[in-house]
Formats: structure tokens, C-alpha cells, sequence
């Protein structure tokens, strides 16, 4: 089924850090970006399908709850405090010891 005969073009849009980061990635392991490319759509050829298995990720109820919080520290929702130092913040720690 595989052929060595490359007589198309296929392109996709990614995002350009995302890019610049595989191709470090696959430079690293002696490859191009469309080298890796190719590489998955052999091995999806060979394997019926995905050469890897797609699933939702499942968490304890700890890491759900930690996910959640990020995820609104980062939409703002859940506000925060901030520190102009570092050892601003060690002082404060310090100080819920006592």
C-alpha cells in the first residue's frame, strides 16, 4: 500500500509557535516537520486508524477540582493575590505558620 511516489500536495493551517516547536521537536530527532507528518499517516495506514488511542482524559476528583480552579484563576472568575516580591510572598507564608 505504501508508495514512495509523492505526486500530491496536502496543506494545513497550525499555529506558528506550535510550528516552530515541532519542527525543534523533529529536528531533534533527525526528521523535517512533513518527514513527521508522513511518518504518522504510514503508521495510521499500517494500523487501520489513529496510531494512538483518543480518549477523554479521566482525573480523580482532586485533580477536577484543581482543573476547575486553574481555569478560573485564568478567566478571572476566581480573583487572586499578588506579590511585588518574592519575598513578599515567603514573608506572608512565613507568617501562617505562626
Amino acid at each position: 500500500m505504501a508508495t514512495s511516489v509523492k505526486d500530491t500536495n496536502f496543506n494545513m493551517q497550525i499555529n506558528s509557535q506550535k510550528k516552530s516547536a515541532l519542527e525543534s521537536l523533529y529536528s531533534s530527532l533527525g526528521m523535517s516537520l512533513p518527514e513527521a507528518v508522513n511518518i504518522f499517516f504510514e503508521k495510521s495506514l499500517l494500523v487501520g486508524g489513529l496510531p494512538f488511542n483518543v480518549r477523554l482524559p479521566r482525573y480523580n476528583r482532586e485533580t477536577e477540582d484543581a482543573i476547575l480552579e486553574a481555569k478560573g484563576i485564568m478567566s478571572t472568575q476566581i480573583p487572586t493575590k499578588s506579590y511585588s516580591s518574592a519575598r513578599e510572598l515567603f514573608d506572608e507564608l512565613d507568617s501562617e505558620d505562626d
